[in-house]
């Protein structure tokens, strides 16, 4: 996922906050709330373990993109940007994760 599109799918998702939730899958997701989200992000989570399980690629590749699309939507409603998490993962790069997982001990 290049950056391009994730400012793409993050314009939309913000648009969303102000949509009609009759019009809009995400507007109603953001109408019902964080638990509701949250819930939706669980059973995406839920059906890529599955996928990954039965070494299904194809299912797989669709269960995580429901994943990322879900877990972008938390973002948005929480007003952060995907670049925070490219950030991050980019801060972490060439870090071990033992290094990495002390690093957050200390903080």
């Amino acid at each position: 996922m290049n950056n391009d599109l994730l400012d793409r799918l993050a314009a939309v998702l913000n648009e969303r906050k102000q949509a009609d939730p009759q019009s809009s899958y995400v507007a109603s997701l953001y109408a019902k709330g964080l638990d509701a989200i949250l819930k939706k992000v669980g059973e995406e989570a839920t059906e890529t373990v599955i996928a990954a399980k039965n070494a299904d690629s194809a299912q797989l590749i669709y269960e995580i993109a429901d994943l990322w699309f879900h877990t972008l939507v938390v973002l948005v409603h929480q007003d952060l940007h995907p670049q925070a998490v490219l950030d991050e993962l980019d801060r972490r790069f060439g870090l071990s994760g033992i290094e990495e997982k002390a690093s957050r001990n200390q903080h």
